[in-house]
C-alpha cells in the first residue's frame, strides 16, 4: 500500500476566518462533510479570465490543498500560478454580499468584478 499524502502539494491561496466559517456553515446546512472548496480561473470573462468557486467531492491528480480549521481549499495545478498570494474573503453588507477574491496578481478587472487579466 502507497503513501499518496506525500504527493499532495500546498497552494498558496488564503481563506480568511469569515469566509471560512461561512463556507462551515454551508457546508453544515447541506449536511455534507466530504466537499472542498474548489476555486479555479478560466479563460473567459471582458478581461480574459475569470474566477470559479464551487464545492467539490473529487481531488484530480495535480491538485495543490490546504486546510484551515476543516475547510479545504482545493485548486488545480493550472490555476495555482493566477491564485499565488490570493486571499477569498467573505462581504454580509448592504453594498456588497458574497465571496470575494483579492488577487495581487490581477493586471486589471473589469467592472463585473469576476474577470481578471
Amino acid at each position: 500500500m502507497t503513501d499518496t499524502t506525500s504527493d499532495v502539494t500546498t497552494h498558496a491561496v488564503n481563506l480568511t476566518d469569515v469566509a471560512a466559517d461561512k463556507i462551515r456553515n454551508l457546508l453544515e446546512q447541506e449536511g455534507r462533510d466530504d466537499l472542498r472548496l474548489r476555486v479555479a480561473v478560466q479563460p473567459g470573462g471582458c478581461s480574459g479570465l475569470i474566477y470559479q468557486l464551487y464545492f467539490d467531492e473529487r481531488m484530480l491528480e495535480g491538485d495543490a490543498v490546504r486546510d484551515y480549521d476543516g475547510v479545504e481549499v482545493v485548486v488545480d495545478k493550472m490555476s495555482v500560478p493566477y491564485l499565488e498570494g490570493a486571499t477569498i474573503d467573505f462581504a454580509d453588507t448592504i453594498e456588497k454580499q458574497g465571496f470575494t477574491i483579492d488577487n495581487p496578481n490581477a493586471g486589471s478587472a473589469c467592472a463585473c468584478g469576476g474577470s481578471f487579466s
